[in-house]
């Protein structure tokens, strides 16, 4: 048998921020899930996006010491054109997230943009800029 990747991880320090962060961009998180220590959601296409406090990790591993800087993760989420990645970079940042790098046209044929979530992690929006 070959192992498959089937879960991505985030410990988050403040998990009601990050599951807000996570709501704006689209994910169908559960009302009621910042009262639980584990939070997880399927994905499209399949896969799992999880989350869990920096206590449940430190009750798994009680030498866990939390990752500082930049991009401890990154994830990427696609959008429908090179206008929205504009509206949701605004739409974050607009409401308080900082924003890590602004839209540009990339050279590789993609506008794109970055945007740090509630722990710091790096997450990027691109869409083919011929979309």
């Amino acid at each position: 048998m070959t192992p498959r990747l089937d879960a991505i991880g985030i410990v988050t320090a403040d998990l009601p921020a990050s599951l807000a962060f996570y709501r704006r961009l689209g994910l169908d998180i559960p009302a009621g899930a910042e009262s639980a220590p584990h939070v997880e959601v399927s994905l499209p296409g399949g896969g799992r996006l999880m989350w869990d406090t920096e206590e449940i990790a430190r009750s798994l591993d009680p030498g866990f010491t939390p990752p500082s800087g930049e991009d401890r993760l990154g994830l990427a989420f696609l959008c429908d054109s090179p206008a929205e990645v504009d509206a949701v970079y605004g739409e974050l940042t607009g409401a308080g997230h900082r924003g890590h790098l602004k839209p540009w046209d990339a050279d590789w044929g993609q506008r794109y943009a970055v945007v740090l979530d509630p722990d710091g992690c790096a997450v990027s929006l691109f869409a083919p800029s011929d979309a």
